[in-house]
């Protein structure tokens, strides 16, 4: 294990155990950076451009104004807020306590977030005034009586507000609303954080059930994060020390990354790509407006000289592909030579998808990263040019394929069998030790997270995703996997997304469905999509019922609405 100074003490990595793989709070790194490059530009946004020295002072005066509303180490703070330069500073001051941020969904509205804000036990909530319905909404229902029939009020937490300025007829801020800036008077001074064993609460949405919360340990998550921070170059390449981590992100030598995230900071992956930014002493982006517009992605790319950005897989690309065809028609193309790599995590980006985006750019590297919120990264595809199609997904160091028994799988096997991780972990999924101990599985001396992922060994390291063991379908007898469905839906041009899961059948016990996005205008039909699944996989995995939409409406952590997909199904007969 590694210590805030870069020393070496002895100490295990494994997962459901106290001891983190690095002994430092990602603070103390961005200090260290902050006091050493202290003019760099660390946030770059209109109106809200940071460099390094005012984003930790600005993050020491907010910690010291969270300490002030009780919020101490082990505490929440729920982030219920669109990227902006607030987001990163409530983090760093949360981190500065020992504090746990926890990522609440923008979209939700006022039941799903007092739900969340109740499970995470937020001692405050950080909010935009374009919110403020949703927000006051969720204290109400906090503040009520519960529905025992009692009048046992819960407590709700302190809010923080932030003027965005988005919605100017939004209201008067809800009652006890503190001004974010009126917070920021005096420094953080306290204790130190506890390095590597202070949290950060990662809450997956779900598609249904109860938001739950993976718990990573800073030293932990680090680990986890070093191919994305320092990319997988020669043996040695990765450092072994914090001492080491900062002479990266101070040498004058070595260009600074400029990194806009388009996918949302409530998402882990531009979460992590975004704290990764600040540990290289780079630059993050914030768009002017946090609705998605293609437009507006690429000119902050052309005028701001991007080097860097985050996706969410086709359902940016496609969009970002057609704005890129329509300015370079009309004989106005946009500039985005600047751009050297972009990254996409947890959502689908079809070779087809890369192709297309390929055409606009020159040597820029897509990094599909696959990983879970419970852990890895398990396999990476790198593609820069077309020759690189179709992509290679390839295990990454530490991922394994059990079969059926917890045993791991030879690579060149050609087996099918369930994604595991062995490397740096959770903790576990918070208050459910079922649920973890399912998905956190030891076998022998060696523990492995595995959510589920089944996939194909093809040899030489590499493997094709398959779909998700609690998703599989299993129709008259036969498994189906829904990502090789998914896939072969996505070949067509017209589709956009698609997804793929079992509807009850009385001959078969389960129908392979599926509810597929297309473009505007598209005249492709089911029967169509149907017979372009038949000719590339068995006659079996083609879906029987198939419905189209113009959108799946997907969540910006990128899931799909379960509960709606299979309403939709059933509402088609």
């Amino acid at each position: 294990m590694k210590d805030a100074t870069g020393s070496r003490t002895d100490g295990g990595t494994e997962a459901l155990a106290a001891e983190p793989a690095w002994d430092v709070n990602w603070s103390q790194l961005w200090d260290r950076v902050a006091a050493a490059r202290p003019d760099a530009i660390a946030i770059e946004s209109p109106g809200a451009t940071r460099d390094y020295a005012e984003l930790e002072d600005r993050a020491s005066r907010l910690a010291r104004a969270f300490a002030d509303l009780g919020v101490g180490a082990g505490d929440t703070v729920g982030l219920f807020l669109y990227n902006r330069a607030e987001y990163l500073e409530a983090i760093y001051a949360a981190f500065k306590l020992g504090a746990i941020p926890v990522n609440m969904n923008f979209r939700y509205r006022a039941q799903e977030l007092a739900e969340l804000v109740s499970i995470s036990r937020s001692r405050v909530l950080v909010a935009p005034s374009s919110l403020r319905t949703e927000v006051a909404g969720a204290l109400e229902l906090l503040r009520a009586a519960t529905g025992d029939g009692e009048a046992r009020p819960e407590t709700a937490p302190a809010l923080v507000e932030i003027d965005d300025g988005l919605a100017p007829d939004a209201g008067a801020a809800p009652e006890g609303a503190l001004a974010y800036e009126s917070l920021l008077r005096e420094r953080y001074d306290g204790p130190d954080v506890r390095r590597g064993a202070d949290q950060i609460h990662l809450f997956t949405g779900g598609t249904t059930g109860t938001p739950k919360a993976v718990i990573w340990q800073h030293g932990d998550l680090l680990d986890a994060q070093l191919v994305s921070l320092y990319g997988t170059g020669p043996a040695g390449a990765l450092p072994d020390s914090v001492d080491a981590m900062v002479a990266i992100a101070t040498d004058p030598d070595r260009p600074a990354p400029k990194m806009l995230p388009i996918a949302p900071l409530m998402h882990s992956s531009a979460m992590f790509n975004s704290m990764n930014t600040l540990t290289l002493g780079g630059t993050v982006v914030f768009l002017d407006n946090p609705r998605f517009d293609p437009a507006q992605v690429l000119r902050t790319i052309q005028d701001r000289r991007v080097t860097r950005t985050v996706i969410a897989g086709n359902a940016v690309s496609a969009p970002l592909v057609d704005e890129l065809r329509r300015a370079a028609a009309g004989g106005e193309p946009y500039d985005v030579s600047s751009l050297d790599l972009i990254v996409s995590s947890g959502m689908a980006w079809t070779d087809e998808s890369k192709a297309e985006l390929l055409e606009h750019l020159s040597g820029a590297l897509l990094f599909d990263i696959f990983g879970a919120t419970e852990g890895g990264p398990f396999a990476y595809a790198f593609v820069r040019s077309p020759e690189d199609l179709p992509s290679r997904i390839v295990l990454a160091q530490g991922a394994v394929v059990l079969d059926e028994d917890g045993a791991e799988l030879d690579r060149e096997s050609g087996a099918t069998g369930v994604l595991a991780y062995a490397g740096p972990k959770p903790l576990g999924y918070r208050d459910a030790p079922e649920q973890t101990a399912r998905t956190y599985r030891r076998v022998g001396d060696r523990l492995y997270v595995a959510p589920g992922d089944y996939v194909r060994l093809l040899g030489g390291g590499r493997v094709e995703f398959l779909g998700r063991s609690s998703a599989t379908v299993n129709t008259g007898g036969e498994k189906v996997y829904p990502a090789e469905v998914e896939d072969a839906l996505r070949r067509h041009p017209d589709v956009t997304d698609a997804v793929v899961f079992g509807v009850a059948d009385r001959r078969w016990g389960q129908a392979v469905a599926a509810v597929v996005a297309v473009r505007p205008g598209s005249t492709a039909t089911a029967e169509e999509l149907t017979g372009l699944v038949g000719d590339r996989l068995a006659g079996y995995k083609k879906p029987r019922r198939l419905v189209l939409v113009d959108s799946l409406e997907r969540t910006p952590s990128g899931k799909a609405d379960m509960r709606r997909m299979q309403a939709l199904v059933e509402s088609a007969g």
